[in-house]
């Protein structure tokens, strides 16, 4: 059986880059790489100039804080890691800032949570905050939130995290950064007979067992990690790429056919995202819909609280809820964006009326298409 080729980089139009401590800062000094940052803001630079989004999740915080705090090289306590975060989240900002400011582009700070990405209300802010600084053209720079997490609740990586993210934002492709150029059918290291996996169709078992454990004091992260990563990437429609992030312009690297390994998703981010919606989640209410509004959402729109005619049930923001036409029949369900009470005072109102309302601040669509799994769609 063939073997597809890989994707360009240049296909897609929302790209989310993951940069790991072990990149970012040099372990025998303790200092960024100023050299290597500055190559990979050029070719962010050069993405973005061409119109795609680029998001960044960035470790780096602690590694950083930890040299300006003089703390002693080796494993640290919860809350040596949360201080030198909480010192090291200043700096990897500014080095984010001034790099990409350097070309124009504005960064943006984006600290989470593992409940913002798991929790729908929690997850609808954060996707929002996302996309609003995409939309305005700049570059979320995302990392986890160590001054407040603890060791119980933490993703433990931020390969996971970028994977939650990519899917969260509906990205088409994750570049994982590492200091290998990708998957190995055994560690190349070790073993002379080690081929390199450029494409992997999918993650089977064979697969995992191919991966890994961690190898640096930095990273918290390793191929058993980036496997892992590529298993929730391509569940929610999203590509992922493992490539050495070593040598300088690492993105450029991989455009020109650089070695790396490509682990392909089945669907798209939209699709995948309806069909989540569409089969795994509870609906907590209804809202009926008149004839106008039931045939606009059948061409693909959203829900405007102005085609909406009656409320069943009670739900918060964020839930599923189902959809009903005016004759009683089920159209869909979607994630909504008020809970009862507030969609209960808005509907039948204009979008213009409800912009206008200082009670009613954010989005005017009661459920937005990205968010709308419709039947038979």
């Amino acid at each position: 059986m063939s073997v597809p080729q890989p994707p360009a980089l240049e296909e897609f139009r929302r790209v989310v880059v993951k940069v790991g401590s072990a990149l970012l800062v040099d372990s025998a000094r303790g200092r960024l790489r100023h050299a290597w940052l500055a190559a990979l803001a050029e070719d962010i630079a050069d993405l973005h100039a061409r119109g795609v989004d680029v998001l960044v999740v960035s470790s780096g915080a602690i590694a950083l804080g930890r040299t300006v705090l003089g703390l002693p090289p080796g494993p640290l306590r919860l809350e040596e890691s949360q201080a030198s975060a909480a010192v090291g989240q200043i700096a990897l900002a500014r080095h984010w800032t001034e790099v990409l400011g350097h070309h124009g582009i504005v960064a943006g700070q984006v600290l989470v949570t593992p409940k913002d990405t798991e929790e729908r209300r929690r997850y609808l802010n954060a996707r929002a905050t996302v996309q609003k600084l995409l939309e305005v053209r700049a570059v979320p720079v995302v990392n986890e939130n160590d001054t407040v997490a603890t060791i119980e609740i933490r993703y433990g990586d931020n390969d996971r995290l970028a994977a939650r993210v990519a899917t969260m934002i509906g990205a088409d492709v994750l570049v994982l950064f590492s200091d290998i150029d990708g998957l190995y059918t055994a560690p190349p290291h070790t073993d002379p007979d080690a081929r390199h996996l450029p494409v992997v169709e999918r993650v089977t078992p064979e697969i995992e067992a191919m991966a890994g454990g961690p190898a640096s004091e930095l990273s918290r992260g390793g191929m058993r990690t980036k496997v892992e990563a590529a298993k929730i990437a391509a569940s929610g429609g999203t590509h992922m790429v493992i490539a050495d992030g070593r040598r300088k312009n690492p993105l450029r690297t991989i455009r020109e056919g650089g070695r790396c390994t490509w682990f392909l998703s089945g669907s798209t981010p939209t699709a995948a995202r309806k069909t989540w919606i569409a089969g795994a989640l509870e609906p907590s209410g209804t809202l009926v819909v008149d004839a106008g509004a039931a045939q606009a959402l059948r061409g693909g729109a959203s829900l405007l609280p102005v085609g909406v005619t009656g409320i069943e049930g009670r739900f918060a923001k964020g839930d599923a809820v189902l959809i009903r036409g005016p004759e009683g029949r089920v159209l869909g369900r979607g994630l909504v964006n008020y809970d009862s009470a507030e969609a209960a005072a808005i509907i039948g109102r204009s979008s213009r009326d409800i912009a206008a309302s200082a009670a009613q601040p954010g989005r005017t669509e009661m459920i937005h298409r990205d968010d709308l799994a419709m039947v038979g769609s």
